[in-house]
C-alpha cells in the first residue's frame, strides 16, 4: 500500500530550488563559471575591499578556499588585490574583465528569472513579498 503524499514547504523549496540552481548552472557554465564562482564574484563586487576572512564568512565556505578562488580569479584577470604582498590584509575589487563577465552572466539571470516568473508568477509574487518583508525586517530592526 502506497503511503499518502504529504506537502512539505521545506522539501518543495528545496526541490523547486535544486531544479533552477541546476538551470543557472548550465546558464553560466559556458562563461567558465559556477554558482559558486558567481556568488563570490558578486559578493567581491559588492563589498569594494573585502577580505578574504569577510568573502569566506559570507560565502559559507573555508578562508582557504576563498584564497584559492581569488587566485584563479587574479590569474583569470576578474579581481585585483589592491594590497597584495605579504603581511597586510587583502583589500579585494572586480576588474573591468570582471565586471562584464558579471554583466553576462546577470543576463542570463534575468533570462532565468523571466522563465520562472512565467512558469511560477505566484510562486515568484510569494517569493518577492518574503523577501521584501526580511528586508523591511532587517532596516528597521
Amino acid at each position: 500500500m502506497a503511503q499518502e503524499l504529504r506537502f512539505s514547504p521545506t522539501v518543495t523549496l528545496l526541490t523547486v530550488g535544486r531544479v533552477w540552481d541546476a538551470a543557472l548552472a548550465e546558464a553560466l557554465k559556458p562563461l567558465g563559471l559556477t554558482t559558486r564562482k558567481y556568488g563570490l564574484l558578486g559578493h567581491i563586487r559588492g563589498t569594494p575591499g573585502i577580505s578574504f576572512s569577510e568573502l569566506a564568512r559570507r560565502s559559507r565556505i573555508t578562508v582557504q578556499s576563498a584564497h584559492t578562488a581569488v587566485a584563479a580569479f587574479t590569474a583569470a584577470g576578474l579581481v585585483e588585490d589592491a594590497t597584495a604582498h605579504a603581511g597586510s590584509a587583502s583589500s579585494l575589487r572586480v576588474t573591468e574583465a570582471g565586471e562584464r563577465l558579471l554583466a553576462d552572466a546577470g543576463a542570463r539571470v534575468a533570462a532565468l528569472d523571466a522563465r520562472m516568473a512565467e512558469a511560477h508568477p505566484s510562486l515568484v509574487d510569494a517569493l518577492r513579498d518574503d523577501f521584501e518583508a526580511t528586508v523591511r525586517r532587517a532596516t528597521f530592526s
